[in-house]
C-alpha cells in the first residue's frame, strides 16, 4: 500500500491525490485511512481524490453532531474551492454528505452513499463498546464486516483506543445519538443530484432495507447490492465497489456512450 501524504491548510488536514473532477470521501466513526487505500489507488488515476480528516474528537461537545461535521465539510470545500464534486460518504460520513447536499447543493455533482446513516441505524448509540476488554472490542469491530478478517489489528486498536479514552468515547456516543435524532426521511426527495447507493447484503448496522428506503426516497438514485459484504463495502470488497462507482461516474460524464 502506498502511504499518502497528509496535507494541511489552516485547520484542515486531508489527503489529495490525482487530477480531474473531485471525488471527496467522508469517513465514518471509525475510519483508519488505510481503509480507503484501494479506493484512492484506483480513482486517483481518474479523479482528484480528496479525504478530509473529519474532526470527530476536536469539536466542542455542543458541536459534536452531524450538523457540526457538515459545517466543517462546508468550510473545507469553500476553502479549497472544489467544484463539480462527487461526494462519497460511508456510514456517518454518508449522513454528513446528505446534510451537506441538502444545505449546499451548488458544488455537488453527484452523491455516493454506502452503509449510510440518516434513516435508520442499528445500535450505533446503545450497544456501544464497553471500555477495557480488547477481545470484546475486537468482536464488536468484526460485526461491521461480513468477513471478520477485514477488522485488521490496526482498526481494532484504533477502536480500542477511542473507547478507552473517556472524552473520545463520550464524543462518539454524542455523534451516534445525533445521527439517530437527525432523521432525513422527510427531506430526501429534495435531492436533485444523481445518487449511487452501494450496499452490503450482509450489513447489520444499516441493513439492506435501509438502502432500499434511500433508493425509494431519493429521486434520481440507483441501488447496487454486493453479496458477502457488510457495512463498509469500499473496504471489504474494493474491486466490486470501484467497478460500480467507475461505471456510475463514466455514465455521468458520457451519458450516450455507456449502455
Amino acid at each position: 500500500m502506498i502511504q499518502y501524504e497528509i496535507k494541511q491548510q489552516d485547520k484542515f488536514k486531508y489527503i489529495e491525490e490525482g487530477e480531474g473532477e473531485p471525488l471527496l470521501l467522508l469517513h465514518g466513526l471509525f475510519g483508519a485511512l488505510s481503509n480507503f487505500a484501494g479506493l484512492i489507488d484506483y480513482f486517483r488515476l481518474h479523479n482528484k481524490v480528496i479525504v478530509p480528516m473529519l474532526p470527530l474528537f476536536d469539536l466542542d461537545l455542543l458541536h459534536t453532531t452531524v450538523g457540526g461535521l457538515e459545517k466543517f465539510v462546508h468550510k473545507f470545500i469553500e476553502k479549497r474551492e472544489y467544484d463539480k464534486i462527487h461526494l462519497l460518504g460511508n456510514s456517518l460520513g454518508g449522513h454528513v454528505a446528505l446534510v451537506h447536499v441538502l444545505k449546499h447543493p451548488e458544488r455537488i455533482k453527484s452523491i455516493i452513499l454506502t452503509g449510510s446513516s440518516g434513516l435508520f441505524e442499528s445500535g450505533m448509540g446503545d450497544t456501544y463498546p464497553k471500555r477495557g476488554d480488547y477481545d470484546y472490542i475486537r468482536k464488536k469491530t468484526e460485526v461491521t464486516f461480513y468477513d471478520p478478517r477485514t477488522a485488521t489489528k490496526e482498526l481494532v486498536d484504533e477502536v480500542y483506543e477511542i473507547v478507552n479514552n473517556r472524552i473520545k468515547a463520550i464524543k462518539i456516543i454524542a455523534l451516534a445519538k445525533s445521527a439517530i435524532r437527525n432523521n432525513l426521511g422527510e427531506e430526501l426527495n429534495q435531492i436533485k443530484q444523481p445518487t449511487l447507493l452501494i450496499w452490503g447484503n450482509n450489513d447489520t448496522i444499516t441493513p439492506p432495507f435501509v438502502g432500499r428506503e434511500f433508493h425509494r426516497l431519493i429521486p434520481n438514485s440507483e441501488l447496487h447490492f454486493i453479496d458477502k459484504c457488510g457495512h463498509a463495502p469500499m473496504m471489504e470488497v474494493q474491486d466490486e465497489f470501484n467497478e460500480i462507482l467507475h461505471k456510475f461516474l463514466t455514465k455521468l460524464n458520457h451519458p450516450a456512450t455507456v449502455a
